[in-house]
């Protein structure tokens, strides 16, 4: 004698569910990578009329437009600041740093990081705002 049964289980899945975590992700993702990028060092980026595609480096040095230095948002001493970027650049694979100088910052000052960049090959960036 056979036996049949009479509900049969339909499984389906729905998509709907998997489709709004994903886009819980997305908007996660987007919020938090933009806000990872800024630095709290207060200065008042020069303006530039074209801007590239920006390649974030994994250091940024800012200068303030008295001459004080910060190093990934540090403060670090104008003797010390060489010692610093080189420290931290040799266990990174991209040997790069940006300079985040304000606008009224004396020229002096960004010739000197870009002299420590000269010396030991590092690839540099500088910072500005789009107009």
């Amino acid at each position: 004698m056979k036996i049949q049964r009479r509900n049969k289980a339909h499984p389906e899945f729905s998509l709907a569910a998997m489709t709004d975590v994903i886009l819980l992700m997305l908007i996660f993702f987007m919020i938090t990578s933009s806000a990872a990028n800024q630095s709290a060092i207060d200065v008042k980026l020069p303006q530039t009329g074209s801007i590239d595609n920006n390649i974030p480096n994994p250091m940024t040095v800012s200068v303030k437009p008295d001459g004080s230095y910060y190093v990934n948002d540090k403060p670090v001493s104008r003797e010390l600041v060489e010692q610093t970027i080189v420290n931290d650049l040799q266990s990174k694979s991209a040997k790069s740093f940006t300079i985040r100088a304000d606008e009224s910052t004396m020229h002096k000052d960004v010739v000197f990081l870009m002299e420590i960049a000269e010396k030991h090959k590092f690839n540099i960036a500088i910072a500005t705002v789009k107009e």
